[in-house]
């Protein structure tokens, strides 16, 4: 049975894979692993050990404390619903999102900066309808 913890490196895991561009194939020929064991990384299903948490955080290009980042909010039962800017879900595990990020990122810096601004200000405006 999966336990918070599990859950969380499972998340973190899934997070920074997705935002690498990485698929689950890729990430477990790097590991020397089936992608079905990265499926069940990722949902909690199997523990990670820790020399293949070491191995995960060297393909990925992280710490293995990266894995175990957000933990102390766990621990201490802090819950999204508590924080007033949460949005619905786990929004940065949304492939949209990552996708967004990695679009960005791939602007030059003054258009980053335009589209930042475009978007506070369409930000302003829906709030301003509700």
């Amino acid at each position: 049975m999966a336990t918070d913890i599990d859950l969380h490196v499972g998340k973190r895991l899934r997070w920074r894979r997705r935002l690498l561009g990485l698929t689950q194939q890729e990430l477990a020929s790097q590991v020397g692993v089936r992608f079905q064991q990265i499926q069940k990384y990722e949902c909690g299903a199997n523990r990670v050990t820790s020399g293949r948490l070491y191995d995960l955080s060297r393909a990925l290009n992280v710490k293995v404390q990266y894995f175990f980042d957000g933990l102390e909010a766990l621990e201490n039962d802090v819950t999204a619903a508590n924080d007033s800017e949460a949005l619905e879900g786990d929004i940065l595990s949304q492939k949209e999102t990552l996708e967004l990020v990695r679009a960005y990122y791939r602007l030059e810096e003054r258009p980053r900066r335009r589209l930042l601004e475009l978007a506070k200000s369409l930000e302003s405006t829906s709030s301003d309808v509700a």
